[in-house]
């Protein structure tokens, strides 16, 4: 029972990332990444079912955001393609890299989204510390992993993964010598979700493609990313040794993750994604016209969603409550509802799918909102500790590696090259370099 139980929470938190992560390929880069990453955070919140975690919901909400945002600097888009192509040593190293990127998604927003929660009076995590460290890690790998040794993983597009990288490898240490053992295992499972997420659905997305079938499998990559990520931060949670802590907290320390989370991020978003001109270019999909003024409409309306959710969240959770704060399971079920379903309906209006359905996959969406809102209060939280074990988790990537292997073999028998295919290897040099 108690495995079932976990499988559960491990599924409605899948189909929470995943669906928000598939969402996030409207908006892209680090501010629709860290919406996406609210969501996931919010879901975790949710079936663990944890005073003491609720009332530091916006603070754990905004450190999950923050790390699975950081992911979004790293482009993927030129990785991608090679697993389109019929060499295995390309396919593979596409996958591989894939794995890279996607763990690195998931490695730093389980690591931040654990940290927030192991945070106490007892044991104060230094978040001057966490970030500087981060930084300076990112500014140093990069430097001298693509400026010095040129280990380019992406050319000719952009090597912030190396600076995620350099992030990822400042928090590991920070992790480690403070002791928060629980955020590290959330940190590497959810990683290992994240990585396998993304691998695995490229792998789906050019079988989808091959198939004929008309659909986006783009975005069942990204939600692929999303449910597995979802997945290995759920397992790492609810199996890793947590603390005790207030289950109150001040409003000092609630006001600006509170706004952060609901606020910024989507507002951000908005900024980034609804101007008139890229509107203009995806409803002329849909014959309405550049100069109607439905696209002011749709501009509006999305800012105005954002204004009006903010204020109800602000007062619901800030405002009309006594100090020090504390929030029922059911507050965090209405936040985690409304603030992924205004991403649902951000969605619908970037697209124009709201007035026509030249987008299947945006109504499969709602479908995943709907079952989990119906599903996730059924699931009961079982905590079953389990301690730090890096053999295994060796042992677990060498089986990623021998999966990824498989997936290649059958990615190159079961197509010619594709249109976009990417070649890292076997390239021949440039003429004038080789004579």
């Amino acid at each position: 029972m108690k495995n079932k139980q976990l499988y559960f929470s491990m599924l409605m938190v899948g189909m929470a990332l995943g669906t928000a992560w598939a969402i996030r390929g409207q908006f892209g880069h680090e501010h629709g990444a860290a919406w996406a990453g609210a969501i996931g955070s919010l879901s975790v919140l949710l079936v663990a079912k944890r005073a003491d975690w609720h009332a530091k919901v916006f603070a754990a909400t905004l450190a999950g955001a923050i790390g699975w945002g950081l992911g979004g600097l790293a482009s993927y888009g030129v990785v991608v393609g090679y697993g389109r192509g019929i060499e295995f040593v390309n396919v593979y190293y596409g996958l591989l890299m894939l794995f890279v990127i996607g763990g690195l998604y998931g490695f730093v927003g389980g690591g931040l989204f654990g940290l927030a929660l192991e945070n106490s009076a007892a044991k104060p995590v230094k978040w001057h510390e966490v970030i500087v460290e981060m930084v300076v890690g990112a500014i140093v790998f990069y430097f001298f992993m693509i400026e010095e040794f040129e280990w380019r993983m992406t050319p000719p597009r952009s090597e912030m993964w190396a600076a995620c990288f350099g992030s990822a490898v400042a928090l590991t240490w920070y992790l480690v010598r403070n002791k928060h053992y629980a955020a590290l295992r959330v940190a590497v499972f959810t990683g290992l979700g994240g990585g396998f997420g993304f691998g695995f659905g490229n792998f789906l997305q050019v079988l989808g493609h091959i198939s004929g079938i008309k659909f986006n499998f783009w975005n069942v990559m990204e939600y692929s990313l999303g449910f597995f990520g979802g997945l290995g931060m759920t397992y790492g949670t609810l199996t890793s040794q947590w603390e005790k802590t207030d289950e109150t907290q001040s409003k000092s320390k609630v006001w600006f993750p509170l706004l952060m989370a609901v606020l910024v991020i989507p507002f951000i978003v908005w900024d980034q994604s609804f101007d008139l001109e890229r509107l203009q270019g995806i409803y002329s999909k849909i014959e309405v016209a550049a100069d109607s003024p439905m696209l002011v409409g749709v501009q509006w309306t999305s800012i105005g969603l954002v204004v009006a959710f903010t204020s109800f969240w602000w007062v619901r959770f800030y405002q009309n409550k006594p100090n020090p704060l504390a929030y029922s399971p059911n507050e965090v079920y209405t936040l985690f509802l409304g603030h992924w379903g205004l991403y649902v309906v951000f969605s619908l209006l970037i697209t124009g799918a709201f007035m026509s359905g030249y987008r299947i996959e945006q109504y499969l969406y709602i479908v995943n909102w709907v079952i989990v809102a119906l599903l996730i209060g059924k699931t009961q939280p079982e905590f079953t500790p389990k301690g730090l074990a890096p053999k295994k988790w060796g042992i677990n990537f060498g089986i990623l590696l021998v999966v990824f292997a498989l997936l290649t073999l059958i990615l190159i028998n079961s197509h010619d090259e594709l249109k976009n295919a990417q070649k890292r290897f076997g390239v021949p040099p440039p003429v004038e370099e080789a004579k």
